[in-house]
């Protein structure tokens, strides 16, 4: 075999500005990828009690690179295609500054994605509010943090900046109860007990507590009770089990529900 052939060959194809451009791609999406897989792999050996925090790091690590990675392979790409990357930053000027304004806001949410880890606003399976959407967090990045939403599992992407329109939601749940003006307080507030020692039993629920008068409506009185939730994520059924328990209960108290009536009269 001809080795300097086969070398002169190597030279001769590595020089191809084409070749060298594919090259720093692969090389790009290669060290990503593995970087990628590593970041995974610690995840998965990370203890329970702090799985949620350190998910949240590595998500937010794992988009940091990627980001740096792909920065640094445009600019080699750049640099093998031969352009004067030192003039072009030097030449950038007002450029610069009509692209700063432009950046404004991706700047801020950077900013806030760090916030967000620093200062332990929420992480990665909490469940928070977003202008009034519940949803569980599955990912945090340093530009958006995406929800998955409670009642419609659709996938929602919050810029980071917005973290002030977020809210964590806690694990109780209130719920209001209605009972007619004619039931006396006395037999309200039996069914009342009724209704949070059944939902206590529930597997789900780690206590329910009864709170007292809320609202005086024109057709009800509103009680309300309080039931907290072993895991909010499951919120929203514990709530339906709830409101069912509420009626059965309330039935076998012989109350029913008031609504809204009108009344006729003509002469």
């Amino acid at each position: 075999m001809d080795f300097n052939a086969v070398y002169e060959t190597a030279g001769r194809i590595l020089s191809n500005q084409l070749v060298r451009s594919a090259l720093v791609i692969v090389f790009a999406l290669v060290f990503y990828s593995v970087v990628s897989a590593v970041l995974k792999a610690r995840g998965r050996k990370l203890k329970e009690l702090d799985r949620k925090k350190s998910e949240t790091y590595l998500h937010i690590i794992n988009s940091a690179i990627k980001y740096a990675v792909f920065i640094l392979a445009f600019f080699m790409l750049l640099s093998v295609n031969r352009v004067d990357i030192t003039s072009m930053i030097a030449g950038l000027g007002i450029a610069g500054i009509i692209l700063g304004v432009a950046v404004q806001d991706a700047l801020k949410d950077i900013i806030r994605g760090f916030d967000i880890l620093s200062d332990d606003y929420f992480k990665v399976g909490d469940l928070i509010d977003y202008n009034g959407t519940e949803g569980v967090v599955v990912e945090i990045g340093i530009k958006t943090t995406k929800i998955k939403a409670l009642k419609t599992d659709n996938i929602i992407s919050i810029p980071n900046r917005d973290i002030v329109a977020v809210a964590k939601v806690s694990k109780f749940i209130f719920i209001e109860i209605p009972m007619p003006y004619e039931t006396s307080l006395e037999d309200a507030e039996a069914a009342l007990s009724e209704i949070c020692a059944e939902s206590e039993k529930a597997k789900d629920v780690n206590a329910c507590s009864y709170i007292g008068v809320n609202k005086l409506d024109e057709s009800a009185i509103q009680y309300l009770i309080k039931i907290e939730c072993k895991d909010n994520l499951k919120k929203l059924q514990i709530r339906r089990d709830a409101l069912r328990r509420i009626l059965e209960i309330m039935a076998k108290h012989g109350i029913t529900v008031p609504y809204n009536q009108l009344d006729v009269h003509t002469k």
